[in-house]
């Protein structure tokens, strides 16, 4: 909700008509849009994913064809382009080294479904192990996944039944981390958790992101294999890690016997390596999915070398066949194809570099511009992503950045920059860049940020 300061100085009629409004010239611009996702019936939700659903506007922007930082939908509108795919399209849309990887494999030397193993795979798996540290790598189709067969193979080697993750944590659909702590302090399931095979409680602990004394709390029960966690929250909103809190993490995991997974997959845009990388991390386990392949679908997990061992040497563990731990089209040669493209070709170190020092020209920038405005809200950034929050200081935990949505001010914000060309990450203020982002982009981002909190503010 928003701040008493905040409610004095946002007329909050004004944003209803003003978001009406919005909605109504959405309506009127996207007129094929509508009426295709009218007529998809047949799709639940009438979309391909239920998430996709997720807008400010009523219905979903159709799209056309999507090249770099640009995108432009069925109706003709053009759009500088700044979700890329909820990171999917970190590389940006359809990079050209990824199109002719992915063209090589499959026109010139097919086979898109082998299960069987390619030279590329083991040139994947060495730069992972470049970036990140860890020496051993499996592949999987998407993250969740990956955290996914991470978590049972550290049940198995722990001998441990629980995972511990953040409050409000985001690691796909992985059903132990749909847990929270309530307003009373307990743990309770994540509101609107679809079909839980059990009660959260039973399957997973939970500690709120920055709190070393939660954590520790929770951990002196020695029943949690792994803690899962994002090195910095990002799908609640980006919560970035206080000082000495990651190096607190490590040595309590370390001290209870508890093995450390990072999930990467957001926080890859912190360079090249990720955070573990960009911070010198030292995990047990990285995690990620998504960016690597160029928007190819595609997800790994690395493990440490003392832990590879352990795995393999444990005759009792099916790591072969029916164990749990994988997937016919896992590690399929073309989304390694493009995997090897996006690393080696894409998402180099200097294009991060590009990258990140266009998201520092953004934050800056959207710093000015609330501060001219006086509102009581902050900008976080998290390398080459960006967002901003209606919140001063930036909130700390997941819990208290959950509490300082917006969804009135947040939908119309989302529409009017998608009415002018501009897209976000749907369910919050997130820009994200890719190599093909502009500094002009982000002075058109600003320059229609501004005109929307002048109708807003007066």
């Amino acid at each position: 909700m928003p701040t008493d300061f905040e409610a004095d100085r946002i007329d909050r009629a004004r944003l209803s008509r003003l978001l009406e409004r919005e909605r109504a010239r959405f309506v009127d611009r996207h007129p094929r849009s509508a009426t295709a996702y009218a007529g998809a019936e047949h799709l639940f939700g009438r979309v391909p994913m239920t998430w996709m659903n997720k807008n400010a506007a009523g219905f979903p922007v159709y799209v056309d064809r999507a090249r770099g930082a640009r995108l432009t939908d069925i109706d003709g509108h053009d759009y500088i382009d700044f979700c890329l795919g909820d990171t999917a399209a970190m590389a940006g849309h359809s990079p050209a080294p990824v199109v002719a990887a992915v063209s090589r494999r499959l026109a010139d030397l097919g086979g898109a479904s082998t299960m069987l193993p390619t030279e590329e795979a083991a040139t994947v798996g060495a730069e992972l192990s470049r970036r990140f540290g860890l020496p051993a790598w499996s592949f999987t189709l998407t993250a969740t996944d990956a955290n996914r067969w991470a978590i049972r193979m550290l049940r198995a080697v722990t001998g441990r039944p629980r995972v511990l993750v953040n409050s409000y944590c985001y690691h796909g659909s992985v059903d132990e981390s749909l847990i929270v702590l309530g307003p009373d302090g307990r743990p309770r399931s994540r509101e609107g958790n679809v079909g839980a095979p059990c009660d959260v409680t039973l399957t997973s602990r939970v500690a709120e992101f920055n709190d070393l004394d939660g954590l520790a709390r929770e951990l002196a029960h020695g029943d949690v294999a792994a803690v899962l966690m994002e090195p910095a929250l990002t799908n609640i909103g980006i919560v970035l890690p206080e000082p000495g809190y990651l190096d607190g993490v490590r040595a309590l995991t370390r001290q209870h016997g508890t093995y450390l997974i990072n999930d990467e997959t957001h926080t890859f845009s912190a360079g090249p390596g990720g955070a573990t990388g960009a911070w010198g991390l030292s995990p047990d386990v990285v995690t990620i999915g998504k960016a690597i392949g160029g928007g190819v679908p595609v997800g790994a997990y690395g493990l440490s070398a003392e832990l590879a061992a352990a795995l393999t040497g444990r005759a009792d563990l099916d790591l072969v066949d029916m164990g749990g731990v994988g997937g016919t089209l896992a590690g399929n040669p073309m989304s390694i194809a493009a995997t090897r493209a996006t690393l080696q070709e894409v998402l180099t170190d200097d294009a991060f570099a590009g990258m990140i020092e266009v998201a520092t020209a953004f934050a800056e920038g959207i710093r000015k511009i609330i501060e001219g405005y006086a509102l009581p809200w902050s900008v976080s950034q998290l390398g080459a992503r960006v967002e901003y929050r209606f919140a001063t200081p930036a909130p700390r935990t997941g819990t208290a950045s959950a509490a300082c949505a917006d969804p009135d001010l947040e939908d119309y914000l989302h529409v009017y920059l998608v009415n002018r060309g501009i897209l976000l990450t749907p369910f919050h203020n997130m820009a994200l860049m890719c190599p093909q982002t502009t500094v002009d982009d982000v002075a058109r981002h600003h320059e229609v940020f501004t005109d929307a909190l002048g109708e807003l503010l007066g």
